[in-house]
């Protein structure tokens, strides 16, 4: 049998904003915000104290002395009368003292977080709460989160419908610092006539998930509940412990899965950890991948299937400006090697298909097709580049344009079709020198994070290898030996870094390195490699044809054979230099 925490996360996932979560005063009980009871039995020491006594059992002393079993709401309205006398009785509970505040008391706690990264990235739209606190609002404001917050029935009729709102957070008792709390009976047996309907709304069109809420003591939501017929979406209870009475019988009447918890944290947790574990690997589906590079390919040869090629590029590329413009990609959040590892990961997810169309159209492109990368490229590289809290995330949100030209620029390159390389690697960046300087891998993240991607400790140039390695499998099919694609990536970061000198010189500004590259590892102690190979023919095709060189002719690098030479010549003497210190500690 599937566990139903597996079966509660997929279906969270798959219905993204479908879910509700109702929460109970057990959510914030690792905040130590006490619960109901916990509240009941205090304010019974104190009601004792007043007698000069100090009873073992809150409990039994109240039991006997008044003759009945206490109660929290009934104790509150015997002790104070009016609404605004018990929030004041009340806030102590759930405002931190100086102390509590320095031991990260009644503060969000991991379920606050967890719950808040779930909204973040769109699979939660509705909280629905029976806390007084603010624990939940601190913890969405931590994600950059504003929701719409319900407290009292005039901000019903004042709200955004929920199916327009980022996020909804109804606090059906109030606030604590609003005197308008319900907590005796008579508050909580009935609802105002606003709430009412806007439950009805919420438990027909959502599916629920409850945690620490006991429905012992909320007539009135407990109503609400039995009044919704429709099951359109399951409904998730967690249970800790024995349930009471009134729960077994509206988990009954919901048909809910039960869920066993230990506590809110860990099971919030979890939730959002197995949410992110599917999202992580919902990768396009390889034949999805395969049928859009066999249709492009048709395309590529055929002019009249040119307009059908650039609506679907566009979407392509739409479709990842937009993915990577969501919350799973939020420049608020944590930096750290868990974070970085994820986000680089659903970057290479999202641009699966792309990159793979990018293969072919750099290995086939003709001449007709140069508007269509560039501008395919250009959209991508437009990012903001200021004002975030996490500046790496920011820097990296480049890194799908750069996948992109690498792409582009090693098929290019596979296939001798310099015209179009020539074209990418001079596109203006704004204020920058040029995209080709912008996009290397090197100006995407410092290297102490780079380094903490998986298997690239110790790499000086560690997002190169990365994509090194992702795109081996686009370009398999047209270049299917290992030795062709090392030489085709090599020259293109080659003439990615020569590009780059060429523009900044261009600047004015002094070229005293280039733009590092893989290329820089394929050296050994004779000198001699690869990365030699790789620089002599390019320097052959200058020295034999002159200006007529593709290198030369397409602008590359330089606009004459001699100014090509001599940047080629200052990039061979670099790579001397300092190659063998380049390779992986």
């Amino acid at each position: 049998m599937i566990d139903p925490m597996h079966s509660l996360a997929f279906s969270v996932h798959a219905n993204r904003g479908v879910y509700a979560l109702l929460l109970g005063s057990g959510v914030s009980r690792a905040a130590n915000i006490p619960t109901g009871w916990e509240i009941t039995l205090d304010l019974i020491r104190r009601l004792a104290a007043l007698s000069n006594e100090r009873p073992a059992s809150p409990e039994a002393w109240y039991r006997e002395k008044y003759g009945k079993d206490p109660d929290y709401s009934a104790l509150l309205a015997d002790l104070v009368k009016t609404p605004a006398e018990r929030q004041r009785l009340l806030r102590r509970y759930w405002e931190p003292t100086p102390e509590e505040r320095e031991q990260g008391d009644k503060a969000p706690t991991a379920a606050h977080r967890a719950i808040a990264k779930l909204v973040a990235g769109g699979y939660i739209k509705v909280i629905i709460t029976t806390n007084f606190d603010r624990l939940i609002e601190s913890a969405l404001a931590e994600e950059g989160i504003q929701p719409q917050i319900i407290s009292t029935d005039d901000q019903i009729r004042g709200a955004a419908p929920i199916v327009h709102a980022s996020c909804t957070v109804l606090k059906l008792h109030g606030d604590y610092l609003d005197t308008r709390i319900r907590n005796t009976p008579q508050e909580l047996e009935e609802y105002p006539e606003e709430y009412d309907h806007l439950l009805d709304r919420i438990f027909d069109e959502f599916g629920l998930i409850v945690c620490g809420w006991s429905a012992e003591w909320d007539g009135a939501l407990r109503k609400a509940i039995y009044r919704t017929v429709s099951r359109r979406y399951t409904t998730y209870w967690t249970v800790h412990g024995e349930l009471g009475e009134q729960g077994e019988a509206l988990i009954s009447h919901r048909k809910a899965e039960t869920v066993s918890i230990q506590d809110a944290d860990s099971f919030f947790r979890l939730l959002a950890e197995h949410v992110e574990s599917i999202e992580d690997y919902s990768r396009p589906h390889p034949h999805s991948t395969e049928m859009a590079v066999a249709t492009v390919k048709r395309w590529l040869l055929d002019e009249q299937s040119d307009i059908r090629l650039h609506d679907f590029v566009n979407d392509l590329v739409e479709g990842v400006v937009q993915g990577a413009a969501g919350p799973n990609f939020s420049v608020n959040a944590t930096v750290d090697a868990k974070g970085l590892n994820a986000r680089v990961r659903r970057y290479d997810a999202l641009c699966e298909t792309l990159v793979a169309v990018a293969a072919i159209g750099g290995f086939w492109c003709e001449r007709r097709h140069h508007a269509l990368w560039a501008r395919a490229l250009q959209r991508l590289f437009e990012v903001p580049s200021t004002g975030s809290v996490a500046w790496s995330w920011l820097k990296l949100r480049r890194y799908p344009a750069t996948l992109l030209l690498y792409s582009l620029g090693i098929g290019a390159i596979a296939q001798r079709r310099f015209h179009l390389l020539g074209g990418l690697l001079s596109l203006p960046s704004g204020v920058e020198t040029c995209v080709a300087d912008a996009l290397s891998p090197c100006h995407l993240g410092e290297l102490e994070l780079m380094q903490q991607l998986e298997g690239m400790a110790g790499h000086r140039i560690p997002l190169n290898e990365w994509i090194f390695q992702v795109l081996r499998k686009p370009f398999r099919s047209n270049l299917p030996g290992e030795s062709a694609y090392v030489r085709a990536f090599d020259e293109f970061e080659m003439l990615l870094a020569l590009s780059s000198a060429r523009a900044r010189q261009v600047l004015g500004e002094d070229v005293n390195g280039y733009l590092p590259g893989c290329y820089l590892y394929r050296i050994d102690q004779a000198l001699m490699s690869k990365t030699d190979r790789v620089l002599d023919e390019i320097d052959k095709s200058i020295t034999e044809e002159g200006d007529s060189s593709p290198y030369v002719a397409n602008r590359i690098f330089g606009n004459t054979a001699s100014e090509c030479r001599d940047r080629l010549s200052a990039l061979s003497k670099y790579i001397r230099r300092i190659g063998l210190r380049w390779l992986p500690d």
